[in-house]
C-alpha cells in the first residue's frame, strides 16, 4: 500500500464509527472471526480498543491484521483502521 493510498483510507476512516470493542479479555478468537465476517460486508473496519485492555494496540492491530490477511491503515491511540479489499463487491477505489 502507497503513502497516497493510506492517506485516502485515512480520510475515509475518520467519518466511521467503530464497530467493534476489544476489552478486557483482549484479543479472542470469536473478535477475531467476528473481524473476518465484517470484511465480507465492509472493506474499512474500525475498531475501539477500551481502557480496560491492557495490551498495546499496535500489537493487537499487527495480530489482527497478520489473522485476517488485512492491512493496518492506522493506529492512533486506541482506535484501529484495519483495510481489506473485498474482491466480489468492490466499494472503495484505491488512488493509484
Amino acid at each position: 500500500m502507497t503513502s497516497k493510498q493510506r492517506a485516502y483510507l485515512k480520510g475515509l476512516a475518520m467519518n466511521i464509527d467503530p464497530i467493534f470493542q476489544i476489552g478486557k479479555s483482549s484479543l479472542t478468537p470469536e473478535v477475531t472471526n467476528a473481524v473476518l465476517e465484517a470484511f465480507n460486508t465492509h472493506e474499512l473496519v474500525k475498531i475501539a480498543v477500551l481502557k480496560n485492555c491492557m495490551d498495546d494496540p499496535r500489537e493487537i492491530a499487527a495480530v489482527i491484521a497478520e489473522r485476517t490477511h488485512s492491512q493496518v491503515v492506522q493506529v492512533i491511540g486506541k482506535k484501529i483502521v484495519l483495510y481489506k479489499e473485498n474482491k466480489d463487491h468492490k466499494k472503495i477505489e484505491l488512488p493509484r
